[in-house]
């Protein structure tokens, strides 16, 4: 089992970096222009595109977590509800290197860009993860795979013959009859 969750976290570094090259190809950084008087200055469409940075990390993630959370229920079902703990691992792990990988892809220091630039300069935002509960999506991602196949199995589910009224465990519940005969009338 141990062998089989270190291939799990190898695979969840690569779904990070790679997931990391899609969302700095995808995000769009936009860009303060620094003014005569050494003011930067943002446009609204610019502020928005902030946010639409860390909305692509949720978007890549909720798809990433999706693929981890089915891996793990595939290779460790049949160690219970420990399952989705390893989902929800291999999803923040997968979202951690995301985060990291996607930061060292970026321009740099916004401040030493901004210090060094010229009035009438264009000076992009750092590429970097401005709410980190965006994170949280990742690992959620990964946990709902588990918790859906968990609920549609037949291992213990409502199908089950354990289960239900009709299944041995209600048949085993109910009390058995006396071999010795008890008798029919009542004596005084």
């Amino acid at each position: 089992m141990v062998s089989w969750i270190g291939v799990l976290a190898g695979l969840a570094v690569i779904v990070g970096a790679l997931s990391a090259l899609l969302w700095a190809r995808i995000v769009n950084l936009p860009a303060y222009v620094v003014g005569p008087d050494h003011v930067a200055v943002m446009s609204e469409h610019g502020q928005t595109e902030v946010f639409a940075a860390d909305a692509w990390f949720v978007v890549i993630g909720l798809v990433a977590g999706l693929v981890l959370g089915g891996l793990a229920w595939s290779w460790f079902r049949a160690f219970g509800s420990m399952v989705a703990f390893v989902a929800l691992g291999s999803g923040l792990l997968a979202g951690g290197v995301c985060w990291g990988v996607g930061q060292l892809l970026g321009p740099g220091s916004f401040e030493v860009r901004l210090a060094r630039a010229n009035p009438g300069d264009s000076v992009t935002i750092a590429f970097r993860l401005h709410s980190p509960t965006a994170l949280a999506a990742w690992g959620l991602a990964s946990v709902l795979p588990t918790l859906i196949a968990a609920v549609l199995s037949r291992d213990g589910g409502a199908d089950s013959p354990d289960a239900g009224p009709r299944g041995r465990l209600a048949e085993t519940a109910q009390p058995e009859e006396s071999p010795v005969s008890e008798p029919s009338g009542l004596e005084r």
